[in-house]
């Protein structure tokens, strides 16, 4: 599918990787839908994508919505919908981070375990959250009857790595639901894919102590981080190779959690 002048919709679009893959469909020509929960965010992103477009009437957008509320996600839809007239893309980006060992026990005793709140938070926002998206943009393309893409974007971690058994579990399933869309979805001329990315250089590895990002860069072959970029990259082969679908590209330096 190429991306001139269709309507992709990014949800955790206004910051990092979200907001790297919407420039990208912004400069191949795409009206864009971010979704957030910041306002300031997404109005300092709608600027920022603006510049980036080379679609002369290019229409961006931004709405505000809990990716793990059902009827948010519902009106949310519909209300893009209405206002483009179409969906013919998804890239499945919002997700929270809540790390934390299973159990910590000291001398034999259990001093600290996992809550259930916070184990149910990661799973509403990245598991929940990209099932209603994903839901709800297929709808959309069943009805309009244009066909479409839907990008999930799951991570390395989801063949499990310590202190995310919560953030491991849910994008384990993020990638067992990308590979049942798409079995499902192809008779109406949907693809769906996954992206699982390694470690990407952001504000919070900027953040990082020295010592701790130079373990980060010894773990892969390639010697560095990677950049949000090179996911956008991804998201650009998934959305314009009509024969990709069902699968999970890892984009990942060569690491091995």
């Amino acid at each position: 599918m190429e991306l001139n002048n269709k309507v992709v919709v990014v949800t955790g679009g206004a910051q990092g990787l979200g907001l790297s893959m919407a420039a990208m469909a912004a400069k191949a020509g795409a009206h864009l839908a971010l979704i957030d929960m910041d306002s300031a965010l997404l109005d300092e992103a709608i600027a920022q994508l603006k510049t980036h477009s080379t679609l002369a009437d290019a229409k961006i957008q931004g709405y505000i919505c809990n990716v793990s509320v059902e009827q948010e996600v519902e009106q949310t839809f519909a209300a893009i919908a209405k206002d483009f007239g179409a969906i013919h893309g998804l890239i499945n980006n919002a997700g929270i981070l809540r790390d934390g060992l299973f159990i910590k026990a000291k001398e034999g005793k259990v001093v600290d375990k996992m809550s259930l709140s916070q184990f149910q938070s990661v799973i509403d926002v990245n598991l929940t959250g990209v099932f209603l998206c994903g839901r709800e943009a297929a709808v959309h393309m069943v009805e309009h009857a244009e066909g479409g893409v839907i990008i999930n974007m799951s991570s390395v971690a989801r063949s499990g790595n310590m202190g995310q058994t919560n953030y491991s579990a849910a994008k384990a399933g993020v990638v067992a639901m990308t590979t049942s869309w798409a079995k499902e979805l192809g008779r109406y001329g949907i693809r769906v894919g996954a992206i699982a990315p390694g470690v990407i250089r952001t504000k919070m590895t900027d953040a990082m102590k020295p010592e701790a990002k130079e373990r980060l860069v010894k773990m892969k072959p390639v010697g560095r981080l990677g950049e949000a970029e090179e996911i956008a990259h991804t998201a650009k082969y998934i959305f314009e190779n009509d024969f990709f679908t069902g699968r999970v590209v890892e984009i990942d330096g060569g690491i091995r959690l």
